[in-house]
């Protein structure tokens, strides 16, 4: 077997450690490796790092995501560093060290790794590591487990400082494998790959041994009676009425998405007299804070509270709240810092129900529920051997507020149209609705598929990116209590709903005197019925978020246009025509629109013509079944046929901002039918 490039054995040492939680979390920590390779310029052998790039995944690391530099120029970098208060300026140096063309950016932990004197080096943020880092007595608890195996090194804020601090502490250590970094976490390195791998899990399983051994049994003291966690489908009941509202809160300054955590570690912690004092001292970890910000918002009221109680409380808790961090910015921000970037909670912890993440998008809203466990882990271990002591307000908010943080966030990409927006489609496991929902969720919405086809709406989901972009859930329209369990499952997965689709529908066509009773209340039951349903269902959630929304009719040329053996659909979309203009009316003060499309002949995709309704209307019309498209389209002024994506465009249409003073509106989408025209 050949022998792996040092590039290579980094990302497989990299993806090893990264798909273990326990090693690290998501996107955090770096590797790096050294090596040897011939210089195309010169011919000569030339010293190089790899490195993990700024923002990557340990866990998902491929080689284009490592930075790559010449060691010696990187190196040389200490002859010129113009000390700590000047480090910053050396993350553009490296610039000047790279090797080729491509490759990710280098991040703030470079100098670590290029300045230790080892050929492969791992800096990572393990639960274990960090509660011996976060100790009050970590120094000398460090010493304890380790003897002279791991070194300690003070808190220092990431940088090239500590990439020289490292260094000179293993110098003086030789006999080390690694170091504990006060306050943030772990570096240990190798002569091989696989030995700075195991070196790496020899502090992380270690730690973990003598935190079970050493520590005390209950580390955040007794359960408070009240506290206790809910039975599960009323703890999940409670969260689904209070997502909404605290996502409301939560997007004061800026629209977020949300998350809902009610796992076994997070239930304990909110159950226990230690929650609020150490809730109030936050997290240590710069991944951590970053993620979840300086400190969550605690709920102090009993599981059992009611909703109507608990909502108050929160929103005075939520002033509290943004008026504490307002006063952190003003205590520490100085002439030249970043813009105070908004003063809501990234987490909101309410005892016996969960916890609520909230981000930009679902994957940030989970990963910050991800790190506040990760928070908690380090704290439990903190306080069973010591007391728990993260890093000064002061740190925090110098990291929060960093410069080089504030020049990564505007490298950003501009969010999709639809960020942060959660969208519900109904009838969504295939045709116009499987469209709409692709479409929404490609214009940055998180999307709930629902459909009485439950393989087909997983279907959906799973081909739009999975949990993070997509949940399915199966819903009958005309059932209340499905419609308010797929409200709420667009709570729980998201936080709440933005933009409605009333898309589910069917159609028999018949004569008058051949349509049953049957056939006209199953039509009224899907259209009419199951969209007022919904609407109202979404429509609560919706004035519990205080945002204002989407709900959109998917109604039908039909709605206006008397064609023939077509009385019960017809009648159906003109109920729902009406109920565009009704809701119209009634939910502006609330800044929530409501609009309409009325499509035809949307036969190509369509799951209602798919499903019977093709051939009776192609019987109707005298043509055959599968030129039915084609004989719609020639009836058209346009003489184009209509598909399942020109729906969904002007869904997006009304959706996507351009038209957001427009209420009340139906928008033809039948390449021009003269006798459907609105008047």
């Amino acid at each position: 077997m050949p022998e792996q490039s040092p590039a290579a054995e980094l990302v497989a040492r990299s993806n090893a450690l990264g798909a273990d939680p326990r090693n690290t979390n998501f996107a955090g920590g770096n590797t790096s490796a050294k090596g040897s390779v011939i210089d195309p310029v010169t011919a000569a052998p030339t010293e190089l790092l790899w490195v993990k790039g700024s923002g990557g995944d340990l866990g998902t690391l491929a080689e284009s995501g490592l930075a790559v530099l010449r060691l010696d120029r990187l190196r040389a970098l200490v002859e010129v560093y113009p000390g700590v208060e000047r480090e910053d300026e050396m993350v553009a140096a490296f610039d000047y060290c790279l090797h080729g063309r491509g490759g990710a950016a280098p991040s703030i932990d470079t100098a670590m790794h290029g300045l230790v004197d080892a050929a492969h080096v791992d800096h990572l943020h393990p639960d274990s590591g960090i509660a011996l880092a976060t100790a009050a007595d970590g120094e000398a608890l460090t010493k304890e487990c380790f003897g002279d195996r791991v070194a300690w090194v003070d808190w220092r804020r990431p940088g090239f400082q500590l990439g020289l601090d490292i260094a000179a502490v293993k110098a003086a250590n030789p006999q080390a494998i690694g170091v504990i970094l006060g306050g943030h976490g772990i570096t240990a390195w190798g002569e091989t790959s696989e030995e700075c791998r195991a070196n790496s899990l020899d502090i992380i399983r270690t730690a973990e041994r003598f935190l079970a051994e050493r520590g005390s049994a209950e580390p955040f003291g007794a359960v408070v009676p009240g506290n206790e966690p809910l039975p599960e489908a009323e703890r999940r009941a409670k969260a689904a009425a209070l997502a909404p509202v605290v996502r409301g809160l939560a997007s004061t300054d800026l629209r977020q998405v949300g998350h809902f955590t009610d796992s076994d570690a997070v239930l304990e912690f909110l159950s226990r007299e230690k929650l609020a004092p150490l809730a109030a001292l936050g997290t240590s970890c710069p991944d951590h804070f970053l993620r979840t910000k300086v400190r969550p918002l605690v709920l102090d009221l009993p599981a059992a509270a009611p909703v109507a109680d608990v909502v108050a409380r929160l929103r005075e808790l939520h002033a509290d709240y943004r008026a504490e961090y307002r006063a952190y910015y003003d205590r520490h921000a100085a002439p030249d810092s970043p813009p105070m970037r908004g003063a809501d909670p990234a987490i909101v912890l309410v005892p016996g129900v969960g916890m609520f993440s909230f981000g930009k998008d679902k994957q940030t809203a989970r990963v910050a529920g991800e790190f506040y466990v990760n928070a908690v882990n380090v704290m439990r271990g903190a306080e069973s051997v010591s007391t728990y002591a993260p890093i000064d307000e002061a740190e925090k908010f110098r990291i929060e507020y960093w410069e080089l943080e504030e020049a990564k966030l505007r490298r950003m990409p501009a969010p999709a149209p639809l960020a942060g927006r959660v969208a519900l489609v109904t009838g969504a496991g295939s045709g116009i609705g499987k469209a709409i929902a692709e479409r929404l969720a490609a214009e940055g919405a998180c999307v709930v598929i629902a459909d009485l086809d439950a393989a087909a709406a997983e279907g959906v989901a799973e081909g739009i990116g999975g949990p993070d972009k997509a949940v399915a859930v199966t819903a009958d329209v005309t059932d209340a209590e499905a419609v308010r369990a797929a409200v709420d499952a667009a709570a729980l997965a998201f936080g709440g709903v933005d933009l409605v689709v009333n898309n589910a529908g069917l159609s028999i066509s018949k004569s008058l005197l051949e349509t049953t009773e049957r056939d006209w209340d199953v039509q009224h039951d899907v259209m009419a019925k199951g969209s007022f349903l919904v609407a109202q269902a979404a429509a609560r959630a919706m004035v519990a978020q205080g945002l204002g929304g989407d709900i959109v009719y998917i109604s039908s040329k039909n709605s206006v246009f008397a064609g023939p053996n077509n009385l019960a659909y017809g009648a159906a979309k003109a109920d729902q025509a009406h109920q565009v203009r009704l809701l119209a009316a009634e939910l502006g003060e609330h800044g929530i629109r409501v609009n309409g499309v009325n499509p035809d002949g949307v036969v190509r995709g369509s799951g209602i013509f798919a499903g019977g309704w093709g051939a009776q209307r192609a019987a109707v019309y005298g043509v055959p079944e599968e030129e039915l498209g084609a004989f719609y389209a020639q009836r058209t002024l346009l003489k184009r046929e209509v598909l399942p994506e020109h729906v969904a465009a002007a869904v997006f249409a009304l959706t996507g901002g351009d038209l957001s003073q427009t209420t009340g509106l139906h928008i033809p989408v039948d390449a021009g039918v003269a006798a459907a025209f609105l008047r």
